[in-house]
């Protein structure tokens, strides 16, 4: 009969009759044990219901049978979607799925990685844009090396391998595309001069879409001296700053390109608190088009980026026999654009206003 309470790794060593640190051996799959040893330990694992606690569901086909997603936040309404398409997945192929946050900090994403991998984790995913400089190309490097030789696999998903010959996944949106549609959409609306709010340099995935914006620009004539970039970064918080300081700075921009829908939420807070309306003075499109985004006031015109797909297809493909899937792949998901009511013709108010603040209504 099973222990009464929380059982413990000792429970289970009693029940066995070996260490704790045996234990430990068999149940993180990384460590030579007899097959006799391996048999006592999980038999009496399972007898005690130790696996509703850390190894649970893994225990029947080893480490290797779970997933395991690092983000940068839960909370982010895209991320979470992304790890709903990575559980999805891993539950239609009976595996189980682990989440780990990292709160964009390299030491916590190293940690992370690193007890995945003392875990057994057949699959390993990293998502989220970075910046991509020496010491993220080291530290990839580092991950896909260790993983392959523990006989699990890196996905890397949006965001890019630091060579092609390295043993990782790629799967990411076309940022540049989606980021070129959407301001190419305002550009026929007929807005001439507009802003791009959130840039953050060396990002990989914001500066795919700032690459994008340019290109557009570029495409129709524009200077992009008359539509800069405003490095705030992303979320609700920066948006709105960045935005408040904008329309005290200069009236003249009709459109704002967001760097993604959270982005966009702060800057319609900002144009509503300012007593301007959307998008009759000022037009706004966001990036990703999260949930939330068709219920925002007024409701958001925005690149469709598919999250939940994303993380489905870093599970699909690594899942793959490495025959049908090269170990150093990149495989590149589309984007477009839903239109709703974010995005009007340009205001002739603002068109006549020059650098230097509002004109007075």
């Amino acid at each position: 009969m099973a222990a009464k309470g929380r059982v413990t790794i000792r429970d289970v060593a009693a029940r066995a009759g070996v260490s704790p640190a045996t234990v430990s051996r068999v149940l993180s799959g990384n460590y030579p044990v007899p097959p006799a040893t391996r048999t006592r330990v999980l038999r009496a694992a399972e007898s005690l219901d130790y696996v509703a606690n850390a190894h649970a569901r893994a225990l029947v086909g080893g480490g290797s049978s779970m997933v395991a997603v690092v983000l940068r936040q839960v909370t982010s309404p895209f991320y979470a979607q992304v790890a709903e398409g990575v559980e999805a997945e891993a539950a239609e192929h009976g595996r189980l799925c682990l989440v780990g946050s990292t709160n964009g900090d390299p030491r916590r994403e190293l940690e992370l990685v690193q007890l995945m991998r003392e875990e057994g984790a057949g699959l390993v995913i990293l998502v989220g844009g970075v910046v991509e400089d020496d010491a993220y190309r080291e530290r990839v490097t580092r991950y896909a090396h260790a993983l392959q030789a523990s006989g699990s696999r890196l996905v890397l998903c949006g965001r890019p391998s630091p060579g092609p010959e390295l043993p990782a996944l790629v799967i990411e949106f076309d940022n540049e595309a989606g980021a070129h549609a959407i301001t190419s959409h305002l550009i026929s609306a007929g807005h001439r001069r507009m802003v791009f709010l959130g840039g953050l340099p060396g990002n990989s995935a914001l500066d795919a879409r700032v690459a994008g914006y340019h290109s557009a620009l570029a495409l129709h004539g524009l200077d992009s001296d008359d539509s800069p970039v405003i490095d705030c970064g992303l979320g609700r918080g920066p948006g709105h700053r960045a935005m408040t300081e904008l329309l005290v700075e200069r009236g003249d921009f009709t459109a704002v390109v967001a760097g993604d829908d959270m982005v966009a939420a702060g800057a319609l807070r900002a144009i509503k608190d300012a007593g301007l309306r959307v998008p009759e003075d000022i037009s706004v499109v966001g990036y990703n088009d999260i949930p939330l985004a068709q219920d925002f006031d007024p409701p958001l015109t925005t690149v469709r980026t598919p999250a939940e797909e994303l993380g489905r297809a870093a599970v699909r493909l690594a899942l793959r026999d490495p025959v049908e899937v090269s170990v150093s792949a990149r495989h590149v998901l589309g984007t477009y654009i839903v239109v709703r009511d974010s995005v009007g013709v340009p205001s002739p108010h603002r068109q006549s206003n020059t650098v230097g603040g509002l004109t007075p209504a």
